[in-house]
């Protein structure tokens, strides 16, 4: 299939938005619950957020391809450092002064998964302040070609980016990058796009939310991704994504609105109005709060790990 749905990030354990006792268990006992592998039942591919926050490792990667099945894609988010700088500095106390060696440090940390031909895309995300003029077209290019070899979805936020469309896309398309398509509330500034594909290698979609009144202002980040969209918001973007699989290779798509696990609401909604299989079971406690899903997933018995019947543990 070249059609791929799943969720940006798969690991919120903490916070009023945890996935905990909704997807995953609450109570896990003594037993280990693997939430990479349990994810990989419902879905074929996941974008990792982790990777912003810090640069990959070859190991954690190995790791994350030995706990997925054949055919699990993993789409990665480039490092803040290339692309949020104020971000990068704010957190590390270092200026943000890429180098050749931070590349190869990111190529050398996803091997593993590029190797096993595991590798989706890589997200280049900027931040809305990112806007169109000769010097961020110039480091634009330069970074692409500095990961050249990859599959590369590029995020544009500023309306700069869309109002100079023509030289956007010719940037873009000379060096092969995927121009990702966003949804999320829209502001003075906000990018305008029209879902189309601009190269035929592949497509990549994400969706935000539209909770626009706790976009810029909210008191946890979570909230800003505390979002449903309905079934029928939802529509345009299954007709959007199966009109764009006859026009390129590949297609990813992705639910950001991860609060309480509306993404993975979300991403099965898509994949039912899509004839996708639904595949893995979904908790009692999960359905019970999305009923949207009832009729198309399978209920497992209970949200609570099986207790071990080996003596003694």
């Amino acid at each position: 299939m070249n059609l791929r749905i799943g969720t940006s990030g798969w690991n919120y354990p903490s916070g009023r938005g945890t996935w905990n006792g909704l997807f995953y268990p609450k109570k896990r006992g003594k037993s280990r619950f693997d939430e990479l592998a349990f994810y990989a039942e419902h879905f074929d591919t996941v974008e990792v957020n982790s990777t912003f926050y810090r640069p990959p490792q070859a190991g954690m990667a190995r790791h994350w391809v030995e706990r997925t099945p054949p055919g699990f894609e993993f789409s990665l988010k480039l490092y803040q450092k290339f692309t949020h700088p104020q971000m990068f500095e704010k957190a590390t106390g270092s200026a943000a002064q890429v180098a050749v060696a931070d590349v190869d440090e990111f190529r050398s940390g996803i091997e593993p998964i590029a190797n096993a031909g595991r590798l989706g895309a890589l997200l280049v995300q900027f931040p809305p302040s990112f806007k169109h003029d000769p010097g961020t077209r110039a480091y634009l290019a330069w970074l692409l070609r500095a990961f050249h070899g990859y599959a590369l979805a590029v995020e544009l936020r500023h309306r700069s980016w869309s109002d100079d469309v023509r030289s956007t896309l010719t940037l873009l398309n000379e060096l092969g990058a995927a121009w990702v398509q966003i949804d999320e509330p829209k502001f003075r500034f906000s990018i305008r796009q029209n879902y189309l594909p601009n190269v035929t290698s592949f497509y990549y979609m994400r969706l935000h939310g539209r909770n626009a009144a706790h976009w810029w202002k909210h008191e946890n980040a979570e909230d800003r991704y505390d979002y449903l969209y309905s079934p029928d918001e939802l529509k345009p973007f299954a007709e959007t994504a199966d009109a764009a699989r006859r026009l390129v290779k590949k297609i990813y798509l992705y639910l950001n609105n991860h609060f309480a696990g509306k993404s993975v609401a979300n991403a099965a909604i898509l994949k039912h109005q899509l004839g996708l299989p639904v595949t893995g079971t979904y908790p009692p406690e999960f359905v019970a709060r999305y009923p949207e899903v009832r009729a198309f997933v399978t209920v497992s018995a209970s949200a609570e790990p099986v207790p071990s019947l080996l003596p003694g543990v």
